[in-house]
Parts: C-alpha cells; sequence; structure tokens
C-alpha cells in the first residue's frame, strides 16, 4: 500500500472535519494567504457557507475581534471569487436566533453542564467571584448566544475551539478543559492525535507538542 493510500485508509477525522481544524487553526494565527486555500478546500469539501460563516463568529470569543473580522473578510473574498468562477456552493442553513430566554446566565450554565457534565456554581468559583461580568459573558453570549445557534453540533464546534487554542501559545488551562469537553461530545482520543498532526503542518511542531502532552496524560 502506498504511503498516501495508507494515510487515507487510517484517517480518523472526515474530510470536513480536517478543514474544520486548519480554517480554526489559520484563523487564529492570523495566516491569511493559508487561510483563504483552507477556506476554499473547505467548501470544496462540501461544508456550506453558513457553517464556515458560523465558525468564524464563534472564534471571536477565543481569539478576538480582529482575528475574526480578517477571517470573515478574507471569506467574503472567497465566496465572491468562487461565484464569479460559477461555482456554487452549498450555501446551507442560516443562524436562527430563537426567542429570548428569561434567563440567558441560566440557559449558557446548563449547556456548559451539557458539556462539561459536571454541576456549574452560580458564580463559577475564582475568577467568577473575582470578576462576575466576565462570567456572565462567558454563560450569556458564549454558551447562549453563540451556541444557541444550530448551524453547528456541539461536537464541531469544541473541535473547532480545540483547534483554535491548539495553535496559540498560552492558553494551556483553556485546551485541557475543552479537551474535557470535546471529549464529552464524542471527540475520540485518536482524533485529537490528528488535530495534533495537521497543527504541526498549518502552525508549529512547538504547539502539536503542546497538544500531544495533554494528550498523553490523558
Amino acid at each position: 500500500m502506498k504511503a498516501q493510500e495508507f494515510k487515507d485508509h487510517n484517517r480518523v477525522l472526515s474530510l470536513q472535519q480536517e478543514k474544520i481544524v486548519a480554517i480554526s487553526a489559520l484563523t487564529a494565527t492570523g495566516n491569511l494567504e493559508s487561510l483563504k486555500s483552507a477556506l476554499n478546500a473547505g467548501l470544496d469539501a462540501g461544508l456550506s457557507v453558513e457553517e464556515i460563516k458560523e465558525i468564524l463568529v464563534q472564534l471571536y470569543a477565543y481569539c478576538g475581534f480582529p482575528r475574526s473580522l480578517n477571517a470573515i473578510s478574507a471569506f467574503m473574498a472567497v465566496v465572491e471569487k468562487r461565484k464569479a468562477d460559477g461555482i456554487h456552493d452549498k450555501q446551507g442553513k442560516p443562524a436562527v436566533l430563537k426567542k429570548e430566554p428569561k434567563d440567558k446566565y441560566e440557559q449558557g450554565r446548563k449547556v456548559l453542564e451539557v458539556l462539561t457534565k459536571t454541576p456549574q456554581e452560580k458564580p463559577a468559583p475564582g475568577f467568577g467571584e473575582f470578576a462576575p461580568r466576565i462570567d456572565a459573558f462567558l454563560k450569556e453570549h458564549l454558551f447562549a448566544d453563540i451556541f444557541e445557534s444550530e448551524v453547528l453540533t456541539f461536537r464541531q464546534r469544541e473541535l473547532v475551539t480545540i483547534s483554535t487554542l491548539s495553535a496559540m501559545p498560552g492558553v494551556v488551562p483553556q485546551l485541557q478543559a475543552h479537551i474535557k469537553m470535546g471529549m464529552n461530545t464524542g471527540i475520540t482520543e485518536a482524533e485529537l492525535g490528528e488535530v495534533a498532526v495537521l497543527i504541526e503542518k498549518f502552525v508549529s511542531a512547538t504547539q502539536a507538542n503542546s497538544l500531544r502532552d495533554i494528550i498523553a496524560k490523558l
């Protein structure tokens, strides 16, 4: 069996999942030229325009508005170029905001309980007691407003987050937490290992090895 055939045969991430990892990591690092290639590849792999938009919107919560907005601008250019070239991409289901819940904090807290499989105190111990506003933003916006959209599944969202954090130095505690959440949504250790391979390809061996160190301790 040839090397490429062997790699394809043993792939644990789907082609679409691989593109999610690449798009997330390259958005986090701000590598816009490589990101444009990854965005094209994501559309070619069957990700919808709305799914990719949702990935890029979610990422602002992890790598900031500047990276997210730059990536969205790059994606706009990619979509427009593909339309001009006669490529008809799948638009997908747009994000639809449901009826505003009476208590968004409580909604976000319950989503976090699903992801962590752990009761969530109110406020969050430590940082939530010290800075209540950041606890409110985390619960009400990230885990309520953003996760409210059904364009992506919780598993896809955690793959996005793990890929993003893996590409960024200095966020090991958050990466560890999201690896646990990701595994609770069904992401496997083998899939995490393949994420590390992709992080090495698109970012650096240093960042990939940081992820591998966490996986080794699972």
